[in-house]
């Protein structure tokens, strides 16, 4: 069959197009009609439009974590969160005009105060810009913002920000606890983005131990700003906005009922008590006196001048005594000396040493003891506190190597303090916390030229006076250390966390036990001392009917004043579940105050509660003042003391 001529088909397929064509227009047409209708909703009847189209930049506003709450190993909690209000402006969308009267009036400000908070540099310092909100006033209370949020609506550019702070259930252990503070600019620059200007931070205690832990992390929610700063939608429709995710809670190893307990025998004195657990490092209780109340701490409008009033406290109630005073320990520090030498082979715990009553050094120096029967061994020597057994222990461990060497003895003795968390810190988990002094052969040749020292130089130190100190904490461990013969875990606070139901553990430095370098065989007998101490010793003050307690008593001179008292010990012996140091400043010996505060704090823990035969104890303890009076002997020999301790030589000038 032929195909049609040439002419024929263009006529064909030319009246096929102008079918397509009208096709075409008339979807052309639709469409237009469609955007037109469009164009003309967004542009007349809707301002969305128009008001996304002058956005000019994406704010972020912060939404604050809750900081994670800190309880005692009982679960009772010492922390809570409370809800604090910061009142945000733009200065931009201020309105001209305003009340500012009533709007004084509402918050309890000055009109003077209104324009200062007001006045930035914009120009110059990039904290501050019109269009962006910065802090008017901060730290609203609760009350306040209740009566002006029903206002708030008249006063356009202003708008609130909630926050958290901290309150206290418990009126005890705010050096343990710590506050929170407004970071400075050095901290913002450090953290990298972190924290900005009026974020909180842990500022003391375990708010500052744990402030990554307790923190978490904080939400974000992004919106578009038009050239006045004012909201004009939600970013990509909240795609990157995130919730705040809260901080971790701490179960720390405090018992808050002996926290208070151990408060209350410190009040109205100076000094220091830490008790551990021996056998986990747990501290159960960590007292600095004077104390305040932790709910002094509050961020409020008034805290600043609390704060200085506790800063111009003549007994410095902020100073952390437990890990921040440096103490000599006096005769608890003979139960060190005598584990060294034991261990070093230049005595047994059989060594016999003779005291006559004082110990003559170099010839001419005499150092005073005190009536006691023959040391017949370190037990009967620790049970009287002899100071002439522990300078003859001490100098022979010096001397060991050589006389004319005494620098590779007292060395060698270094190590062995070091090997105790002594001379440096244990690396508890708490700030502040001090070295302690261990002296060396480097601290002697730089006091006396070299070969100008020697043993009888410096033989203070084997009855814990000269050179040496510890801190409260240390002592605390010591003691822990001899309860457990040889071995202890560092002590710290934390016993888990607890996150959206589940409980972690502690770190791993926690649970790693620590080994020292002397035979677990002689701290028996050194244990055995101890308990004479304590039983028919210089410390009956701290036995307990029923239980077997250790402990070694102190008294430490003290230059300026009345001497101080110290002890530190454990119970019960066969099976130590607490180990206790005490230390009151200007309280004379060791037995008066420190050893039956120790042992009331001792009996406490154990029975949970003290027993008749020794509520006059607790009492004379409890209403003790030694902050103004000058001290004096809260009780005598007595028939309701166990065993009445030994006769003292009231002019012995050796720590007893």
């Amino acid at each position: 069959k032929k195909p049609p001529p040439a002419s024929i088909a263009f006529f064909l397929v030319g009246e096929q197009f102008k079918e397509r064509q009208y096709t075409i227009l008339l979807i052309f047409g639709i469409a237009a009609l469609i955007l037109a209708g469009r164009a003309f909703h967004l542009q007349i009847l809707s301002n969305d439009y128009r008001s996304k189209a002058e956005a000019v930049a994406v704010s972020k506003y912060t939404i604050y974590p809750a900081r994670g709450l800190i309880y005692d190993r009982k679960e009772n909690l010492l922390i809570n969160n409370a809800p604090v209000y910061d009142l945000m402006v733009i200065y931009s969308q201020l309105k001209p005009g305003m009340d500012t009267t009533k709007f004084c009036n509402l918050l309890g400000i000055t009109k003077e105060s209104f324009k200062e908070r007001l006045k930035k540099d914009f120009k110059r310092d990039k904290r501050f810009s019109k269009i962006k909100p910065f802090i008017f006033l901060s730290k609203i209370s609760p009350e306040v913002y209740a009566s002006f949020q029903e206002h708030l609506y008249q006063f356009p550019g202003f708008f609130v920000q909630i926050r958290n702070i901290r309150s206290y259930p418990t009126s005890h252990a705010a050096h343990l606890l710590g506050y929170i503070t407004e970071v400075t600019e050095k901290q913002i620059a450090a953290s990298k983005g972190d924290y900005v200007l009026g974020d909180y931070i842990g500022a003391s205690g375990l708010e500052s131990s744990y402030e990554k832990e307790l923190r978490g992390v904080k939400g974000a929610r992004f919106v578009l700003k038009d050239n006045l700063g004012r909201d004009v939608g939600s970013f990509k429709e909240g795609k990157q906005d995130t919730l705040p995710v809260s901080g971790f809670d701490i179960i720390s190893s405090i018992d808050i009922e002996l926290q208070t307990y151990c408060e209350q025998l410190m009040q109205n004195k100076i000094g220091a008590v830490v008790a551990i657990e021996p056998a986990s490092g747990e501290i159960l209780a960590f007292v600095s006196s004077p104390g305040y109340d932790p709910n002094l701490m509050v961020i409020d409008q008034s805290r600043g001048e609390k704060y200085m009033a506790l800063q111009k406290n003549k007994y410095k109630p902020l100073f952390n005594r437990a890990v921040m005073a440096e103490y000599p320990p006096g005769s608890t520090f003979k139960t060190l000396v005598g584990l060294v030498g034991m261990q070093e082979g230049v005595m047994t715990p059989d060594t016999y040493y003779p005291c006559g009553g004082y110990y003559v050094n170099g010839g001419r120096d005499v150092r005073k003891c005190h009536g006691h029967p023959a040391n017949n061994g370190i037990q009967i020597a620790l049970q009287y506190s002899c100071n002439s057994y522990f300078f003859r222990a001490f100098r022979d461990i010096v001397d060991h190597q050589g006389y004319r060497h005494p620098e590779r003895g007292l060395d060698t003795f270094a190590d062995y303090m070091y090997a105790f968390g002594l001379g440096k810190p244990l690396g508890v988990d708490f700030p502040g916390e001090k070295n302690g002094n261990v002296p060396t052969s480097t601290y002697y040749n730089s006091v006396y030229k070299k070969g100008g020292w020697k043993s009888p130089t410096i033989i203070s130190v084997g009855i814990g006076q000269g050179e040496v100190q510890l801190t409260s904490l240390q002592m605390a461990n010591v003691a822990a250390i001899i309860a457990n013969k040889g071995w202890f875990y560092t002590p710290h606070f934390v016993k888990a966390f607890k996150h959206e139901g589940e409980e972690l553990e502690k770190p791993e430095k926690f649970r790693q036990k620590r080994i020292t370098p002397v035979k677990p065989y002689y701290f028996e007998s050194v244990q055995q001392g101890m308990e004479k101490v304590v039983c028919c010793g210089t410390a009956t003050p701290a036995a307990m009917p029923g239980i077997a307690v250790a402990g070694k008593t102190g008294t430490v001179q003290n230059p300026h004043g009345e001497d101080h008292s110290t002890f530190y010990g454990f119970a019960p012996v066969a099976s130590p579940k607490i180990a206790v140091a005490v230390y009151v400043e200007n309280s004379g010996w060791g037995y008066k105050y420190a050893a039956p505060i120790a042992g009331l704090i001792i009996e406490k823990y154990l029975r949970g509660e003290i027993s008749e035969q020794k509520k006059w104890r607790e009492t004379a303890m409890l209403e003790a003042n030694l902050l103004e009076v000058k001290p004096k002997p809260v009780f005598a020999a007595s028939r309701q003391d166990p065993i009445v301790p030994p006769a003292q030589d009231s002019s012995a000038t050796i720590s007893q």
